[in-house]
């Protein structure tokens, strides 16, 4: 009988990895996972049946982790933060003076 032993691959100023995922990514697969915990006990909860919970949180498990390593593999470490951030650069700058450019 052999152990199941997860390697979680880091080199000298790398990012973590986990089976493909990269850095926050494994973060946001937990987080959806325990979403998906927390709604099949809910739909479990208010009575929708069982085979239905279970249907239901499956696909949307393979949608999550398809979404997952699809924003780990085309981002990467730092692409996501870095997309949030250049969302934030505003597209002009409107001035209506030259006073910032004059030297005084």
């Amino acid at each position: 009988m052999t152990n199941s032993v997860y390697k979680i691959n880091k080199g000298i100023n790398k990012p973590i990895e986990f089976k493909g995922l990269k850095a926050q990514y494994i973060w946001w697969l937990g987080g959806g996972i325990i979403a998906l915990m927390v709604l099949f006990a809910i739909l479990y909860i208010i009575g929708v049946n069982a085979y239905v919970c279970v249907v239901t949180i499956l696909l949307a498990g393979c949608l999550v982790f398809i979404y997952v390593y699809k924003l780990s593999n085309k981002y990467g470490e730092h692409g996501m933060k870095k997309k949030i951030a250049k969302r934030q650069i505003p597209k002009t700058i409107k001035s209506y003076t030259r006073n910032i450019f004059l030297i005084h």
